[in-house]
Order: C-alpha cells, then structure tokens, then sequence
C-alpha cells in the first residue's frame, strides 16, 4: 500500500498543480491507514504532522487518544470551524489552504467517531465517544442526538454506541456512583439497562433507575413540544357560540361589516358582532396503545410508551396501554408514568398477537370514537392470519385501527410482508417508523 499511497499522492498533486492537493491527499491517506491497515501508519503520521503545523492547527488533532471536545476546550476558536464542517459548500471543490484545514477536522472526527476498536470499554471512554458523536453531528449540521434519528448514517452512529455498550462492564459501572455519574442515556444504554435490570441490585439499580428516568425526561420534552399543540375534540358547529369578549372573532367582524364604513368620518359602523364557536364534543376520545414489547422491538416500546403518557395527560382522551410478547400485560394503570412502566415491562422473545388482541378488544367501548396502535413487526409466534382476522373485526367495527411498523430513533423498521400487504389492502396501511408520522395521525384522530 506504501507505493500506492505515495503514487496517488504524486499524482493528485501534480493533477491538482498545487502542493494544498497533496496535503489533503496525505491527511485522508492517513486517516485510511489507521482505519484499515495500521503498517503504513509511520510515514504517513510524519508526513501528517508536518502539514497540521504548517496549517496552524494543534497537533492533538491527530491525536486520536485525544477527544473533539477536549481539543475544543483547549483551543475554543476551532468549534466555529467545525460547525456544518461537513455541508456542502461552494468552497468544496477548490483547493484551497482552508480546504486542507477542513480535512484535517474531518479526519479527526471520523477517525474518534468509526475507529472505535475493540476491547473492553471503560464509562469514561463511552462518555467522551458520545461527545464525540456530538460534534460529528454538528460537523453535519445537525444538534447532537438528531443525526441518530436519521435512517442510513443515523443507524451507523447508534450501532457503533450499542458495541460500545455492550463491550463495557455495565454492571460494574453502575455500581460505582462516580463512573455512573459519567453515562450519558441513550436508547442503546436504556435497552441494556432494560435487559439487565433484573441482575441489578442496590447502588446498581439505583443508578439504572436514575438513569432510566433522565432519557425518559428527556424524550418526553421532545415528543410533548410536537403534541402540545394537539386540540382535543372537534368543534361542534350545532352549539350557538357564546357571546362573550374572550370569543369575538375580530377580523370576521370588520370583514363583514366593511360596507358600513363611512369616508366623512372615517368610521366603521358595525352592526353585528361575530364569535368562533369554541364549543367540542365532550364524549372521551379512547386511545388503546398495543405495543411488542420482544426483544427487537425495545426501541418503538420506549418511544410509545412516553407517547402514550402524554396523550394521557390530555384532557378527554382516555389511553389505555398493553405490552405483549408471548404474553399480554395490562399496564393502563401505571400509563401516566412511563418511567414505572418500563420498570414493569420484560424483553422476551416471540410475540404472539392473538394474546394481545384479546386483552384489547374488551376495551372498545364506542368504536366510532376509539384509536388503537398497534406497534410490532408483526412476525408472529404462531399462525399470522387469527391476529389479521382480528384486526379486520376491529376495523369493521369503526375502530380506527393504526398499525406502526416500529416507532424508532431512526425511522428504520423490518415488517412481515405477509402483514404488509394484507394491512395495505385493508386500507390501514402499516406507518413509517418516525414517530412524528404516528404524532400526526394520533392529532388527526383527536381534532
């Protein structure tokens, strides 16, 4: 690799008719070195040096060992440079001395951010990797946490940090309050916790629990901000409006009255004052959330489960929430709490729909008025077609019968075909697994 290395070098650089080329031709060389073949490193790492310092930048930037935030910390004026470090821009394609500086940023985040080896890894190092995939974030333009709902690169940054959790001794992390103190939650991390929490006990548990509760806040502030302006029940147009100044329709009122407008004294006459009807139909809106709670699905369970609190905490809306694998678990008592939910929910193995069903259809009370989301990949444990037989008697009946995919961090999602295109043709076709789109259609079931 070595010839190779240094012919396409020689060759970008007179191609490119300066010496800026065969910089940055050096720097990503590099950066494929310690990626993929550790035995061309010691050139390359010299030559490297060289051109960050004659670019004025730190020679930590190399520095794998080092952070993207300690680096930031040090020399602060770099964090303006690698905001949106990875959009593109008109610049991209000119060889310029700023070009060169941008692929020695680059290179920087990439290698702390997908040269994550292997081995045991310690909380510290999981801690300063999720700054890290922080800044790679804003590198793309993107707040931190946002890119890991995107499906493609989003998916690669959450795996990454699954590996890294499952290659730390979690257990006795948690039981050090000092090293607990330095996880960060995260979907990866509370599905670990979630797997694990039976093996947990005293300062442990304490500190998963702790740490459950944080991302559950979290999530919960970004889902209420897109439900909040939900409006429960739709306007009932049979109800006279009240007449009262909190209801006058201001802009409707001069509209109509414009003809009374008289230009000697410049003054509207208004004969009739109009008011919005604010009136809604009080009847409860029922919400009957059925969620996979199987081991492939912990993601969408997490999500829908905070989902289901907030719209609990609507006023007329009346949620009920059932969690299944090869069983069926009520869990409608404890729905405004997500985070008690998920402390009694068990990851298993298959899912066995029928079960579920059969928990949930008991609930339908006014059909015309009740949603159900059904959440699951809808590969069943036994035979598929008793769960589908289910759902078209549900839809019949005037339910409004929801099927998700999966609600993930990511959008991605993995259906059974067979459910697919049956749901399809029912006209209940299954939802893209971004958890807006279920937002969106839950808003339209209650305006």
């Amino acid at each position: 690799m070595g010839g190779a290395v240094a012919g396409a070098g020689g060759a970008v650089a007179g191609a490119g008719g300066g010496a800026d080329a065969a910089r940055r031709q050096v720097l990503y060389w590099r950066l494929l070195a310690r990626l993929f073949d550790p035995a061309e490193q010691p050139s390359l790492e010299a030559a490297s040096v060289a051109v960050v310092d004659d670019i004025g930048l730190p020679a930590a930037v190399l520095d794998p060992g080092v952070s993207v935030d300690t680096v930031v910390q040090r020399f602060p004026e770099l964090a303006a440079e690698i905001d949106g470090l990875m959009t593109p821009s008109e610049s991209d394609e000119r060889d310029t001395a700023a070009e060169v500086r941008r692929a020695a940023l680059a290179s920087k985040l990439l290698l702390n951010v997908f040269g994550t080896g292997s081995g045991n890894v310690t909380a510290g190092q999981l801690s300063s990797w999720q700054q890290d995939a922080g800044w790679f974030e804003r590198a793309m333009g993107c707040r931190p946490g946002e890119l890991k709902g995107r499906e493609g690169l989003g998916q690669v940054l959450a795996g990454l940090e699954g590996d890294l959790i499952k290659r730390m001794e979690l257990r006795e992390v948690l039981a050090d309050p000092a090293l607990a103190a330095k996880l960060s939650p995260s979907m990866s991390l509370i599905e670990q916790l979630l797997r694990d929490k039976s093996n947990l006990s005293g300062v442990a548990l304490a500190n998963a629990k702790s740490l459950i509760r944080r991302f559950v806040d979290q999530v919960a502030d970004v889902l209420r901000t897109q439900v909040e302006q939900t409006t429960v029940g739709a306007i009932d147009r049979s109800i006279p409006p009240k007449r009262v100044f909190r209801n006058l329709d201001v802009n409707r009122t001069i509209w109509k009255n414009l003809t009374n407008w008289n230009p000697d004294d410049e003054r509207l006459y208004v004969e009739r004052l109009y008011y919005r009807q604010t009136a809604r139909r009080t009847t409860p809106a029922r919400l009957i959330v059925v969620v996979d709670q199987s081991g492939s699905m912990v993601d969408s369970m997490v999500n829908c489960t905070i989902l289901a609190s907030i719209f609990a905490g609507l006023p007329k809306v009346d949620v009920h929430l059932i969690a299944f694998d090869t069983r069926a678990l009520d869990l409608t008592p404890w729905v405004h709490d997500p985070f008690e939910v998920l402390l009694r929910t068990n990851l298993g193995g298959g899912n066995d729909g029928p079960v579920a069903m059969a928990m949930a259809r008991p609930k339908i009370a006014d059909p015309a008025n009740t949603a159900m989301v059904w959440i699951s990949d809808f590969y069943e444990f036994g035979q598929s077609q008793p769960l589908f037989e289910g759902i078209q008697a549900v839809h019949r009946s005037g339910v409004k019968f929801i099927p998700v995919g999966s609600v993930t961090s990511s959008g991605s999602q993995s259906v059974n075909p067979w459910f697919r295109d049956r749901l399809k043709t029912l006209g209940t076709p299954v939802i893209s697994g971004r958890i807006d789109k279920l937002v969106f259609e839950l808003k339209n079931f209650l305006t």
